[in-house]
């Protein structure tokens, strides 16, 4: 059940978003199920949302949206943090590469985390893809099919 793997993952994000005081909404379907690898999803879901924490401000919300249509399973992560610019779009998902090196090294990331997320992605015959506005933040979707 996709939404057992996603209540899962937000749970796991939970400290770090309270600590900032960030509210996560989900909107998740229940009795999504298609054949998935729950512990792998899971890890691509908390990349996703603790990114979302880290780089949105203080008192602010990271919403989580699930759809399902036709062929696929839709798994939006929105925040309204600082965004990330057009140049950066093409390369956010290569290995050790990161947008503000000295940011992101201040905040604990490695790199890794979205290289990892399109990885576990791409194993379950799904895609990602990122849509971002520099100071008023990002969507990540992630479309498996089922």
């Amino acid at each position: 059940d996709l939404k057992l793997v996603v209540d899962s993952a937000v749970e796991a994000c939970r400290a770090n978003a309270d600590a900032k005081m960030i509210n996560i909404k989900v909107n998740a379907f229940e009795n999504i199920r298609f054949p998935m690898n729950a512990r792998l999803l899971e890890q691509a879901l908390i990349n996703l949302l603790d990114n979302a924490v880290k780089y949105s401000s203080e008192n602010n919300v990271v919403e989580v949206l699930v759809e399902q249509n036709e062929k696929d399973v839709v798994i939006s992560i929105r925040d309204y943090g600082c965004g990330i610019e057009k140049e950066h779009l093409s390369r956010i998902f290569e290995r050790f590469y990161r947008v503000d090196k000295a940011r992101s090294r201040s905040l604990g990331g490695t790199g890794l985390g979205l290289a990892i997320t399109h990885h576990i992605i791409k194993a379950h015959h799904g895609h990602i893809s990122v849509e971002s506005v520099p100071f008023q933040g990002s969507t990540f979707k992630i479309w498996l099919p089922y």
